[in-house]
């Protein structure tokens, strides 16, 4: 009979974000990444007609089962966000600057982001959550989006908001409603609830 620790149950992030690795990380969650190849555009095409929290867990399911498929033996987390803003949905900005002319229309109004998550197992889905926060953004100068944008360059980019609340992107809100994490872009909480249920983590 063998003593100590058993093994921890192996988990794989199918996202390339390094906002939701640092969260798993600073976390204390033991993790390896694998970026799943998804179609992503079709997936919203196909969901024209659904909300943006139904697209969100989706599209974070679609991640996680592509990666599960060929690792069925591990733990998948996939995760994605949605931003609601004047009735639509907003993408990535494929440019600085549609980027800024973005900022300059959500300036003094609220859009809200919505961040799905999902695990799967054997190709299946196991679990999956959705999590909303509330984006009050203050009337911002020109001036001060000018050197915003030109201080965060094409990382603006790489966000669906086209701003990091973790760094200089928090000047440009009033307030927030909602976990700093869903911002982020992952429902902490109830993921880490989730991975100690399914043995990833210690209960």
């Amino acid at each position: 009979m063998t003593g100590g620790t058993p093994p921890r149950e192996t988990l794989v992030l199918a996202s390339g974000s390094s906002a939701r690795a640092s969260m798993l990380a600073n976390a204390g969650v033991s993790f390896t990444v694998e970026v799943a190849g998804v179609d992503e555009d079709a997936i919203k095409v196909a969901m024209a007609d659904a909300s943006p929290e139904e697209l969100a867990v989706e599209l974070a399911c679609a991640k996680a089962l592509a990666v599960s498929r060929h690792r069925p033996e591990a733990w998948v987390l996939g995760a994605d966000q949605t931003l609601a803003f004047d009735g639509g949905l907003i993408s990535k900005a494929g440019s600085v600057e549609e980027a800024r002319a973005r900022l300059a229309a959500m300036r003094g109004r609220t859009h809200t982001l919505h961040s799905g998550a999902a695990l799967t197992r054997d190709g299946a889905v196991v679990w999956s959550g959705v999590d909303t926060a509330r984006m009050v953004m203050r009337q911002t100068s020109d001036a001060f989006l000018d050197a915003y944008v030109a201080e965060e360059g094409e990382a603006i980019r790489s966000c669906v908001g086209s701003y990091r609340l973790e760094g200089l992107g928090a000047q440009l809100f009033e307030r927030v409603e909602g976990d700093y994490f869903t911002v982020l872009g992952l429902p902490l909480w109830p993921v880490l609830a989730e991975l100690r249920r399914c043995g990833v983590l210690i209960q």
